[in-house]
Parts: structure tokens; sequence; C-alpha cells
């Protein structure tokens, strides 16, 4: 394999400060010394290349070189040669490694060592897996500085085997001083925490948020050696965010060493003013909210009721100021538009925080970024968040509003107001879209009002990282609002300098950075092979059951595909396309005589045995699998839509002909 010239260089480059570092060259001279004089005394032979390697071998140096260098394994390497492999079910279970392999010696970088975990006393009795047995999972996800990361699936156990290095870049180049090697006291400056979020993965692919914990890297400043042990006690989520789940161990080490180290008291007395200048921002915030809530309820006594809500619980228990859960997120080339956006969003998992016991209330859980994006899957506050972010990055006035749909069930869902005045409403779970038009509840009733489509029934307050607007109108029912945010007679607007001080990302800040979006790891065409596969066998296995042979149709199977892939495009541009087409293939493919019968249905997980079960639940699919006749022919063909952070979409069509018998 050959290098371009300056990463030869660069190459060169580390291995001569790693060689500096450990002091090879005085230990290679004492070696020759040595050599000569056991060796050379009676001769006076000379001393070959080969005599000199062989005692450095024989005395371990060779060995403790490579030993060091070991930290800088290419894994990218590792991923080419698994990637030839056929694919198995595991690849979507053990998605590469992200981990930069571009090293420059002239930047500083925090090397993380996870070096196993333990008492995870929730795993004590869990058996040993056996070879190839498919088992739960643990996976360390970790977010530093705009940079992603995750560690290998490994077995749940109470002590879990975790061994894996994360290499993090502590400076990136800023006002033209990229060339200056950054020095401690300015590291100490840099208060972004390490985000680590634990999650577990069960056999079915369902996945669980453990712990979500951050992780302050700055007492290495002051470490002997610029070398630190931490044992990280992490705390539960949701209802058990007080109750210790498990400890990892870890080490932090700078890369290139410190010439300086700083003093501990140094450290210490840093960390104490950060604390202190938050603590005063979000006291000064919660005395202006109170005062806010009081002046909104002198308005109307009935505001009271109404879903105004101005903080939050993040997954460890932590109130924050709902503004401070929306940041312009920017998607870089993953998304290329606000409604390709919304269907990402979509397709993530939506599922309501877990409450112990009965009682069918609500908990409440509105959670980072990070730990909603490394999970999968979410309440519709994290969904509204996310798709309020991504479309205040493409440059819309977007708005996250709190209310209720049917029957009083609290919701959120997102807003933009577009510059001609126009109101439209995003659904997060679904990424539909619907134009607001208010009613005037004071028009005669002989006037035809515009009905409205959408769910919603009351908004008590909107949002985004600058606003907060809580509605004063007469009725809080959405579909007689007015969305003249500029009136304050209608919304009472909270102070944005008192929402900057509290919801800015800064030196100051308990605001967590957001992660940038990664790109899929999921190989469509791969995963679509795979589920079509096995839904072919469990198609085959159930009419087997019922006493019925399956001749399949290749051709017809493959005729489907520009229905699932036109239902996709409708899904994500509200734009039907191809239909035409799809239905005279179908006509030329089925018989004069013959009967077809076609059955789409869409997923967001990939799990086919689950699917079948939910197809089978449909009676027009029930009755297309389980199809009786004469010269019956069925047809499968699944289309796997990847979407940014392995997020996807799953269309499935069943379809069949047979001769129609009267």
């Amino acid at each position: 394999m050959s290098l371009p010239p300056e990463k030869a260089s660069e190459l060169k480059q580390i291995i001569h400060q790693q060689l500096v570092k450990m002091d090879v060259h005085g230990r290679i001279r004492e070696v020759l010394a040595e050599t000569i004089r056991e060796e050379l005394a009676p001769e006076h032979q000379q001393l070959s290349t080969e005599d000199l390697i062989k005692a450095l071998r024989q005395r371990g140096i060779i060995d403790d070189v490579m030993k060091e260098l070991k930290f800088v394994t290419d894994v990218n390497e590792k991923e080419r040669t698994s990637a030839s492999k056929p694919s198995t079910h595991l690849v979507d279970r053990e998605p590469p490694v992200l981990k930069r392999t571009d090293i420059d010696p002239t930047r500083r970088y925090l090397y993380l060592q996870v070096l196993g975990g333990k008492a995870f006393l929730e795993h004590l009795q869990e058996p040993e897996p056996l070879p190839g047995q498919i088992c739960s999972t643990f996976t360390l996800c970790l977010h530093f500085r705009n940079q992603r990361f995750r560690s290998k699936p490994v077995p749940c156990a109470c002590e879990p085997d975790f061994h894996d290095g994360f290499l993090l870049e502590v400076h990136k180049d800023s006002l033209g001083d990229g060339s200056k090697m950054v020095d401690a006291t300015t590291m100490l400056s840099i208060c972004d925490p390490v985000h680590m979020v634990l999650i577990k993965t069960d056999t079915f692919g369902e996945t669980t948020l453990v712990a979500s914990y951050f992780l302050e890297w700055r007492s290495v400043l002051a470490a002997e050696n610029g070398i630190t042990n931490v044992a990280v006690e992490l705390l539960g989520v949701g209802t058990e965010s007080k109750v210790s789940v498990g400890v990892l161990n870890i080490r932090l080490e700078m890369y290139p060493q410190l010439n300086k180290t700083l003093s501990l008291e140094i450290t210490n007395t840093q960390f104490a003013l950060e604390r202190q200048k938050t603590a005063e921002k979000e006291r000064l915030f919660l005395v202006y909210a109170k005062q806010w809530w009081r002046e909104y309820l002198q308005i109307r006594p009935t505001h009271n009721v109404r879903l105004v809500k101005i903080f939050a619980q993040d997954e460890n228990g932590v109130n924050r100021p709902v503004c401070s859960y929306i940041r312009p997120l920017r998607a870089g080339r993953l998304l290329d538009t606000p409604r390709q956006a919304a269907r990402f969003v979509s397709v993530l998992g939506y599922e309501r925080a877990p409450v112990i016991g009965g009682g069918g209330g609500k908990q409440e859980q509105w959670c980072t970024l990070l730990a909603f994006l490394c999970r999968n899957q979410g309440d519709c506050e994290d969904h509204a968040n996310l798709l309020c972010s991504l479309l205040l990055g493409f440059g819309l006035e977007a708005f996250v509003c709190v209310g209720t749909k049917a029957k009083g069930v609290p919701h959120t869902w997102v807003m933009t107001c577009g510059t001609d005045g126009t109101i439209t409403f995003w659904e997060s779970l679904t990424g539909h879209r619907y134009i607001h038009r208010p009613i005037n509840p004071d028009d005669p009733p002989l006037v035809e009002q515009p009905k409205p489509l959408y769910p919603y029934r009351t908004i008590g307050c909107i949002f985004n990282h600058q606003k907060f607007f809580g509605n004063c109108q007469p009725s809080d029912a959405v579909e007689v609002c007015v969305f003249d945010l500029h009136d304050e007679s209608k919304w009472k607007p909270m102070s944005g300098e008192a929402i900057k001080s509290v919801c800015s990302p800064g030196t100051t800040s308990s605001v967590p950075p957001f992660p940038p979006l990664c790109a899929s790891t999921i190989d469509a065409a791969v995963t679509s092979n795979e589920i079509e596969l096995q839904l072919r066998i469990l198609v085959s296995e159930h009419r087997k059951d019922l006493g019925l042979s399956t001749v399949w149709d290749d051709h017809l199977s493959y005729l489907l595909s520009p229905a699932l892939a036109a239902y996709e495009l409708e899904r994500t541009t509200s734009i039907s396309a191809g239909n035409e087409e799809f239905q005279d293939a179908v006509r030329r493919a089925v018989p004069d005589g013959h009967t077809f019968k076609g059955f789409p249905i869409h997923f967001v997980y990939r799990n086919a045995r689950r699917a079948f079960a939910t197809c089978l639940r449909s009676p027009f699919c029930d009755e297309i699998i389980c199809c009786r006749g004469d010269q019956v022919r069925l047809a499968v063909r699944v289309r796997v839509f990847a979407y940014p952070e392995s997020a996807c979409a799953v269309w499935i069509m069943f379809a069949c002909k047979y001769r129609s018998v009267l």
C-alpha cells in the first residue's frame, strides 16, 4: 500500500515522536555498546545490521516499540476486509466504528480508553453467551466537539468486556492559530464535556437507553505524565435517574504529551468558577420565569390549565428550559430538503417514555439529541425538537408547538411561519404537513368556514432556540388561533436576552452541544434482499402448514419495485408519480382470465418475522398469502430506503395472480 508523500512524512514524524518518547535511541546505544563489548572484543570482526536487530529483538526492545504504536491501528483496514465477506444477520447489529484515521502531529488529542465495566448488577444472573449465540449487547456512543464515536457491541454482563479506544481531537484551528500547538491553559478553557450514552440492544434488535453521562475530561490536564484513570459511575435514566446502573473504568491520556501540566488547585478553581456562573445564570432565569408566569396568569385565570411549558426534564432528571432542546442543525449532504428532513424524523421509532407501575400517567422525559439519535427512537417531543432544529437549519422560521390532540392527550408538533404569513403545521411522527387557516368565530353562520384537517385541538405555547410565546388569546383552540406573533395581546413573549443567557452554548452553560448527524451504515440493497428472502421462507412455511404449495413469480416480484419507490417518493414530497407505468406493466404480466391482487405495507424496522406477523393481521394481506385457486403465483418485493443515523423506511408488497374460476 503506497502513501502520498505528505502522509508518509506525517507518519514518519509520528513514529519519530513515539521513539523519542520511549527513549529508544538511548536504549539502542546501550545495546550497541554491550554487543560490541561481548561479541567484538575477541576477533574485532565487523558488526552487521542483522546482528544489531537480533540483539534488539532478544532484549525485547522491538516488541516494546510495537506495543506502544498499537494505539494508531487502522480501524478502516478491518472494515475493508470485513466488507468483502458475505452479508449476515450481524451486519446491521455491528456498524463500523466511527474513528478518525488522519492524525495530525501538530494537534492535541485526547486518547480515551474504556477498560471494562463492573457492577452492572441487573445482569448479575446473565448466563455466559455460547459461541455464535445472539445475545443482548451494550454499545457505548460518544460525542465530543462535533466528533461521534461508537464502541463495538459487547455482550450484556455484570462486568461487560468493554475494550475500546477513541482518539478525540481537542483543538481545531481557529483565528489563524492552527499551526501553534495548544497548551494546557488554553485547553482548560475548552469546557465541552465528553457526552457518553450507553445503549442496550436486545436479541430482537430493540434498543433501550441505559445511561447518559457527561465526562469532565480536563482532570487529565493536572495529571502526572498526562495520564489519569477514572471510575465513572453511570446512573439510570427517567424514573431511575438516581439509581446506579454500573461503573466504567476509563483511562484518559493526552497526545502528544504535555510539556507542562497544571496544578490540581488551578483546575478545581476553574471548575468551581464555571459551576458558579452557570448556577447564577440559571437562578436568574428561574426568577424571571416565575415573574413571567405570574403576569401570564393575571391576564386570564383560565390560563392556569393551558399547556405552557417553560421547563422540561431530560433523561437524567435535570430540569432545563425547553428552548435549550432546540438549535439550528445543518445535515450537511445527508438531507437535501426540509420535506426530506421531515421524512427522516418520521422514520425514527416512536415510543413513549416507560412508566413503572399502572395509573396511565405519562412519564415526562425529553431526551438530549445524542441519546435520541443513538437509541433511534423516542417520544413525540424528541421528534418535534429534532424536526424543528433541522427546519431552522434549512433557514425556515420554525417553532415547536405544545398542546393537545383529541381527547385532551398532550402532544407536540412543529409549525413554520412563511414570509407571506402562511402557517404550516408539521407532524413529526408521520411527516404530514397541514396548512392552518383560522376560523373567525365572529363571522355570520352562513359564511363558509375552512375545515381543519390537522388532528390538533389546543395550543398553549410555542418556542424555538431564541423565542418563547405563551398563547393568551381568549380560546386556546387551534382552529381559531391567529399566529400573529408580533401582537402581544395574542402571544405573550419571553425576553430574548433571558432565553439567550441560559440556552446558548458557551463557556458558562449546562446546555449539551448538539452532535452532527451520521451517515447510514445500512446497505439498502443487501438489507432489502435479506428481508425479502426471509419473507419468502416465512410465506412458504405458513402456506405449507395450511396444506398449500408455493410457486414464486420472480418477474412479477420485480415489477412491484416501481410501486414501492413511488410510495416512498409520495411520503417524502407529497407528489405521486409513475402509477401509469406500474399499472401497464402489471396488466401485461397478468394473462387474460387471471386476477391480480397486491398489498403494500410500510415499517420502520428491519425484523422480517415481526413484519410478517403484522401483515397476517390484515385481512387483505392474509387473503393474498393464503390464496387458493388455479395457477396461483405469488410475489413479494422489499425495498429499504436508508436515512441518516441508520434509520430506514421499509416498504413490503405482497402480490398474487391466479386463474379466475367462476
